[in-house]
């Protein structure tokens, strides 16, 4: 099921990861080894969660890069206009991929 209006990763990190540690943003980012400019603009929800931040995430804070990036798919999806859709052609399956994956 498709969440209306999930939150963004970054309000998920600031208020689970860092505001409970009293990390500030320039502290948080020499943790995860990354400028802070790149954390600031994900903790105020300018930039998703890359692969590489998830994993530098998940091994700062004892968590799963693959929440994150679920959480960031999520959020990527319900953002997404679905008129980009709108000339989308639907064609066949390839039997072979229904009859192996069904």
């Amino acid at each position: 099921m498709k969440m209306k209006n999930p939150a963004h990763p970054g309000l998920v990190l600031k208020t689970m990861c860092l505001e409970p540690l009293g990390l500030t943003i320039t502290e948080a980012a020499k943790v995860l080894d990354m400028p802070r400019a790149a954390l600031s603009e994900i903790v105020n929800e300018r930039r998703g969660i890359s692969p590489q931040v998830a994993l530098r995430i998940e091994k700062a804070f004892n968590s799963q890069a693959e929440f994150w990036l679920r959480m960031q798919s999520t959020y990527d999806l319900a953002h997404t206009d679905p008129q980009c859709t709108a000339r989308v052609q639907v064609v066949q399956k390839p039997a072979e991929l229904t009859e192996n994956h069904a």
